[in-house]
């Protein structure tokens, strides 16, 4: 029996006939639905609210109004769409707004001009918002701008190293959100950084550690960039007389040694324009005490480009002569 049954229907499938019918029915359905979404429908549905242009500063709070009743004549075809998409609309907080008694404000004029707006180029014709007036609420946040610190760990090649330490971009970023945690900010550091063995220059991003209830913070960067220009270096020294000031006018001194060695580690492309000139050793007579005979020296004057800098003497003798 079931056989039967089972053969009669694959027989019926195969008949032409069916066949035309099913494809008949297909395509009067499809026409249908076509002509059902061709025609004008009036509707109204809850639009999310999107905030544009809500200043930095300013916190909009949860207890606000979130949707607004939208009043819609279009065809079925557009009411397809939402019902796919969740309607939204932009309410723009620099020119549609205005405070009153410590509240955004947006009225019923300015919205409907601007709803309007919204849906001018897609055939869709405006018939109310609902309701005429929304009150946000708000906070205000403290805006502060906080310096970033690098968290390297950096080791150079014998002979090599670098002249102006690293650099970065941003040194600052703008930090804002609740007054008590901004406040407490005094500097930000970046992930970890190791770089070793260096002989080449070095530029990449760090991404900036963040912060305790970092949630409730907003950063105007989540990263920098850091850089270091890599030379090779090497050693130089100078020799310079020593000059002593603050001698009273009425004694005279001499002085064990008169000159000291100056050494300093410089990049090979500054090397060669660094000269005596750019230093001066000075020994103030001023900062003895007591019985002490002898002078400290001290660098008042050095070249630009140098790091590691010695006087190859510590302490200069002198004798009173009168």
């Amino acid at each position: 029996m079931i056989k039967k049954i089972k053969t009669k229907i694959v027989a019926s499938i195969k008949n032409r006939r069916f066949n035309v019918f099913l494809l008949f029915l297909l395509s009067s359905f499809i026409i249908l639905i076509i002509t059902k979404l061709s025609k004008n429908y009036t509707g109204t549905l809850p639009f999310q609210i999107k905030k544009v242009n809500v200043p930095e500063e300013k916190v909009i709070l949860k207890d606000s109004n979130t949707t607004l009743a939208i009043t819609l004549k279009t065809h079925g075809f557009k009411w397809l769409k939402y019902y796919f998409i969740k309607p939204e609309i932009a309410i723009d907080f620099s020119n549609e707004v205005s405070i009153k008694q410590g509240m955004y404000v947006y009225s019923k004029p300015v919205s409907y001009l601007n709803v309007k707006k919204q849906f001018s180029n897609n055939h869709i014709q405006l018939l109310g918002v609902n309701p005429d007036t929304i009150v946000f609420r708000y906070d205000t946040n403290m805006v502060k701008k906080v310096p970033i610190v690098v968290n390297a760990d950096v080791s150079f090649a014998p002979g090599y190293n670098i002249l102006n330490g690293y650099s970065i971009k941003p040194d600052s970023i703008r930090v804002i959100g609740p007054h008590k945690l901004v406040e407490s900010l005094k500097q930000i550091e970046t992930e970890k950084i190791v770089l070793t063995n260096l002989k080449t220059s070095v530029a990449r991003s760090i991404k900036i550690k963040l912060p305790k209830d970092h949630q409730n913070l907003k950063l105007s960067k989540t990263e920098i960039d850091f850089s270091a220009n890599v030379e090779k270096f090497t050693e130089g020294k100078v020799k310079l007389p020593i000059k002593v000031i603050n001698i009273p006018k009425n004694q005279s001194i001499k002085i064990f040694p008169k000159e000291v060695t100056v050494s300093y580690y410089t990049s090979l492309n500054n090397y060669n324009i660094i000269s005596s000139k750019d230093f001066q050793v000075v020994c103030d007579y001023k900062k003895t005490k007591g019985n002490q005979l002898f002078l400290i020296p001290e660098l008042t004057k050095v070249a630009k480009g140098v790091k590691n800098i010695k006087i190859d003497q510590q302490r200069i003798e002198f004798i009173i002569l009168k």
